[in-house]
């Protein structure tokens, strides 16, 4: 190998290795963070990505974004052409085993395929992933946001029905670290930021057993959302409708949604206590 050669490799893997996340201890591996932000880069709104693309949304390099993506694209993970990078449906791979072991998805969808056909509006599940919801089964009927939801979408819990649902089932300390990962950013003019605030809510959900958001995650998106539970109890899921503020009163969201949504729920958990 030259000499600019050998420097050049040097630099690259330098910058593969500097900045460490916060909080990481000598046990941490920044390259596989790296490379696993390099797959995150892409999603619904981008499938195709240039180099200067990856670099850009990863905060990577070019040089470094490259390695990465050859990586992957020697993996099976991306394919390339002449002008940009995408992933393969070997990605997959890195969820199956996941998904197969919970078996969630695949009770809970037949459920939501009723429940939609029933109220005739979107209707999803999701689980908590730290501060996040990620969606892990879906029955859309008509597009309600201004960004397309597939399974894998995240969302910050504490802007959403299903988030509260699920940030309520969760014990006080785990209740309060979750917040205190969570930004709290006014997604929009009705978005509840105030941590008290936010306990207060969650305390109403525990309570009384679902949650309803009015337009805090996105202008004019109103949901409504129920847990599911395990055999023992806890909640390992949430499900909910979705529609908008322009066609759905809240009186109608309580009046029209909320009985079968809580009925789904519980035949949801009836299954799952036969698991």
């Amino acid at each position: 190998m030259s000499a600019p050669d050998a420097r050049s490799l040097s630099e690259e893997r330098s910058d593969e290795t500097k900045g460490a996340e916060p909080g990481a201890n000598g046990e941490f591996v920044q390259s596989l963070a790296r490379g696993l932000a390099v797959i995150r880069a892409f999603d619904a709104e981008h499938p195709e990505l240039s180099l200067s693309d990856v670099a850009r949304r990863t905060g990577l390099t070019r040089a470094a974004a490259r390695r990465f993506l050859l990586t992957l694209e020697t993996l099976g993970y991306v394919r390339s052409d002449a002008r940009a990078f995408a992933l393969t449906p070997r990605v997959l791979e890195l969820g199956f085993s996941y998904l197969s072991a919970l078996s969630l998805p695949e009770i809970v969808q037949p459920h939501l395929e009723a429940l939609s056909r029933e109220v005739d509006e979107s209707v999803s599940a999701a689980v908590l992933d730290g501060p996040d919801i990620v969606y892990v089964a879906r029955v859309p009927t008509r597009r309600i946001m201004s960004v397309r939801i597939t399974i894998g979408t995240r969302f910050p819990a504490y802007a959403t029905s299903m988030g509260r649902v699920l940030l309520a089932g969760l014990v006080d300390a785990e209740r309060d670290a979750a917040l205190a990962a969570s930004a709290l950013a006014p997604l929009t003019e009705r978005t509840v930021t105030d941590p008290a605030a936010l306990r207060d809510a969650l305390a109403r959900v525990r309570t009384q057993g679902w949650s309803l958001v009015d337009g805090e995650l996105e202008p004019g998106l109103r949901s409504i959302a129920a847990p599911v539970h395990a055999r023992d109890g806890s909640v390992v899921a949430a499900i909910n409708v979705s529609t908008s503020a322009t066609r759905d009163t809240v009186e109608h969201l309580l009046e029209a949604y909320l009985p079968p949504l809580l009925r789904t729920a519980n035949a949801i958990d009836a299954e799952l206590r036969l698991v």
